[in-house]
Formats: C-alpha cells, sequence, structure tokens
C-alpha cells in the first residue's frame, strides 16, 4: 500500500511511524512534513491545505490510502474531493467536519442528540452577549464560532474579561471571519479527559482514554496552546465513566447522525470535563489529537494502516484494538516565547543520545532537517516515555529530554501529576 500523510507536526511524524509499522504498507508520502518525517518516509512540498494540488499528487502516484492529519484541509472538503477521484481517504466528509469547524454546529448538534455539555447562547451582536455575560456573571466561557488555531475559545474569570473577549472577536475582528458569531457557555469547572474513536458510521471502536495539557506553564499556568504534553490512559477516566461516554456521547452522535441519513466516518475526538463522575462535552475535533495522538498510539499493538482501511472501506465491524497495557506520556519542548513570538532556526542537539533508549520516542513537530535538524515552529519535539506507572513513564521522558538542547527550549516539568495526584488519592 502507497499512503499518503497530510500534515507537518507531530501527530503526523506519529502517524507516518506508526505506518510504517504496518506489513501492508510499502511507501510513505508526508505533505508537507518534517524533519522528523523525512527520515521514515517521503516528503512532498505540498502544503496540507493544497488540495487540488494534494489530489493530482494522489491520483498520479496512485496513493491507496490518505490520512488527513490536521482539522483545517477536512473543514476545506479534502475528502469529498478525493472520493469524487474514487480515491481512499481517512476522514469525516466536509459537512460533518463542520463538528470541529463550527462550534456553532456542533453545540446545536448535541442539543439536537441530548449529548452532555454546557448550557449555551449563540450571538452576533457584542451588546446582547454582553448583557447576557452580566446577567450570568462569571467565570464564564466566549467561543469563536470557527477555526481559530486553539485560540478561539476563552475562559473568562471576570464579567470584564469576558466582554472584552466579545469585544475582540465581535468588534475588532481579532479572529476574521472565524469571530462573526460567539457562544457564550457555562464555565464547567473539574478535570478534562479525552476519548478518541474509529467509526465507518456503524461500528464505534474506542482508543484508550488520555488527557491533553494546554496551558504553557505548569500547573496549568498562563496562555494556552496546541497542548504542551499529555499521557494515555487517563486514570479519572474508569470503566464506568467510559461506559458513559460511549452510550450518551458516541453512540448518541454517530446514531442521531445516521437517523438523518448522515455517515460520520473517521475519527472523532471527544474533549471532555468529568464534573462529578459525569461527563461533559467541551468539543469535537474531527481527527486524532495533538499531542494526544503521540501518547495513545505507542500503546497500540494493532496494525493503523488496516483499521484506517477498514474505516474508509465501512468495515470495522469485527475489528478489536489491542494494547500495550502501560502508561505513556508525552512532553512537549517548545521553543522559547511560544504561543506568542518566538524565533526559529536554532540547531537541535543530542537527539542521536536517546535514539536507542528503550521505550523512548521523539516525534517531531515545528523541525527542518538541513545538514542538522532546527527548530521551525512554537511546538518543536514530543518526547515519549513508556512506563509500568505514571511515574516511570514520567521519569523516561524527562530524563531523555535532559539530552536534548536548544535555544531558549521551554516545557513543562508536570505533564503526568495530575494522574499521579489522582492515583494517591484514590489509594488513601
Amino acid at each position: 500500500m502507497r499512503v499518503l500523510v497530510v500534515g507537518s507536526g507531530g501527530r503526523e511524524h506519529c502517524l507516518a511511524w506508526k505506518l510504517s509499522q504496518s506489513p501492508l504498507v510499502k511507501k510513505i508520502y508526508c505533505a508537507p512534513g518534517n524533519g522528523g518525517t523525512a527520515t521514515i518516509a517521503q516528503n512532498i512540498g505540498i502544503g496540507a491545505d493544497d488540495i487540488d494540488a494534494l489530489v493530482d499528487f494522489a491520483v498520479k502516484e496512485k496513493i491507496d490510502l490518505t490520512v488527513a492529519g490536521p482539522e483545517a484541509p477536512l473543514v476545506a472538503g479534502i475528502v469529498d474531493k478525493f472520493e469524487a477521484k474514487g480515491l481512499k481517504i481517512f476522514g469525516p466528509a466536509k459537512d460533518l467536519a463542520l463538528l470541529e469547524g463550527s462550534k456553532i454546529f456542533a453545540k446545536e448538534t448535541m442539543k439536537k442528540f441530548n449529548i452532555p455539555t454546557a448550557d449555551f447562547k449563540i450571538f452576533d451582536d457584542a451588546g446582547e452577549a454582553k448583557a447576557y455575560i452580566r446577567e450570568k456573571g462569571a467565570p464564564i466561557v466566549v467561543k469563536a464560532d470557527g477555526l481559530a488555531a486553539g485560540k478561539g475559545v476563552i475562559v473568562c474569570a471576570s464579567i470584564e474579561e469576558a466582554e472584552e473577549a466579545v469585544e475582540a472577536m465581535l468588534v475588532k475582528k481579532q479572529f476574521g471571519a472565524a469571530g462573526e458569531k460567539v457562544i457564550v457557555e457555562d464555565c464547567l469547572e473539574g478535570e478534562e479527559a479525552s476519548i478518541l474513536i474509529f467509526t465507518d458510521g456503524e461500528t464505534i471502536v474506542p482508543l484508550v482514554s488520555s488527557q491533553d495539557h494546554k496551558r504553557v506553564f505548569d500547573n496549568d499556568k498562563g496562555p494556552n496552546t496546541g497542548g504542551m504534553g499529555a499521557y494515555a490512559p487517563a486514570p479519572i477516566v474508569s470503566d464506568e465513566l467510559f461506559g458513559k461516554v460511549n452510550s450518551k456521547v458516541c453512540v448518541a452522535l454517530i446514531e442521531g447522525l445516521k437517523k438523518e441519513g448522515k455517515t460520520y466516518k473517521g475519527m472523532l475526538y471527544v474533549g471532555l470535563m468529568i464534573k462529578g463522575g459525569e461527563p461533559y462535552v467541551l468539543e469535537f475535533n474531527v481527527r486524532f489529537g495533538d499531542p494526544e495522538t503521540q501518547a495513545i498510539l505507542p500503546k497500540l499493538k494493532s496494525d493503523l494502516a488496516d483499521v484506517m482501511l477498514k474505516t474508509a472501506n465501512n468495515d470495522l465491524k469485527n475489528v478489536s484494538l489491542d494494547w500495550d497495557e502501560r502508561y505513556c506520556v508525552c512532553v512537549v519542548v517548545a521553543s522559547g516565547g511560544y504561543p506568542a513570538s518566538y524565533e526559529k532556526g536554532k540547531v537541535i542537539t543530542g537527539l542521536e543520545r536517546i535514539e536507542n533508549i528503550k521505550d523512548v520516542y521523539v516525534f517531531h513537530a515545528g523541525t527542518k532537517l538541513d545538514t542538522e535538524f532546527v527548530t521551525s515552529g512554537g511546538r518543536v519535539l514530543g518526547v515519549v516515555g513508556l512506563g509500568d506507572t505514571i511515574e516511570e513513564a514520567q521519569t523516561k521522558a524527562y530524563s531523555a529530554i535532559k539530552n536534548i538542547s536548544f535555544e531558549k527550549m521551554h516545557y513543562r516539568k508536570d505533564i503526568g501529576s495530575k494522574a499521579l495526584k489522582f492515583l494517591n488519592e484514590k489509594v488513601k
């Protein structure tokens, strides 16, 4: 099988790495890829958003399966364009990629199918939104409707902060078209977790749970980022809770869509807030999470290429996934200054020192390979450790990071600590 992976981040390096282990896969291309993918696949100079060029490439090179990593091409309709040419692609069609492309569509879908989520109201008028905020009080959440590179959700501790968020979106147009409408919703407090599922529109095959860390600094301080690390599984997601998410969220959504004559195919990411043992949906994503993927796929023993192909072929009914029982911790190493401005082109040293360390993996995100690896993005590397306990996995990842160096590099020191705290309290 010839496979094309679309995207350039840590998720895409991890996907290519896992796909390369399949006996079904003979050749992998990454568009555009990064320094890490260049070591296991052939990078091609086509951007993830250049859908027509990607279609032409897939036709010319007889690609058997395409995997769209990031959300933007999915929301732009890459699946529809590939399928129109008879090409196999893993992901949902454009009309259902709106579950991520429009937060309003997602919230209204949840409401329609009785999926538990925070109460909300939709506004396109700043005055009306501010009046509602004053009526509700704080904390409160303001969300831009469209894709905003992970920066369109603002959790506001005060009424003033919420009014400023509305002003930024609806009046100053800081988010462009993504902020033409906003959602103001109740602030749910609890602990976050993520559950990802493969689905072909009929069968649901869940992956292990995980937990992302969005804030840039330790103890969840500082601005939101694309994700500073993750671990899997998330101990807070008990078997009972997993069952509730499956029935109240995943089955409710997939069955509800099916009754409307819509087939959701591909990966569905369910972002959850766990409050009082009950799951509430914060968001849907229509693709693998980043960095959750880097904490989940090292645990997967099953053939990823086979599962993806069966998803695309509506043939998941007899699939069950085989997992490594150990914990996995992924720590993101970022450029200094991220998620605000940062410098690129910093030489990365020490990667060769951790190449052969057992149960440690490095997935490249913002890197380029010239004669040596250099930084080219905000999130630079994902360093992963596997261990029998969260503590062991955490120690492996952080010990490996000590070998790596580039100017102004930054990473959180507490990825996995929430899981440790939860497990320790459970023992008491």
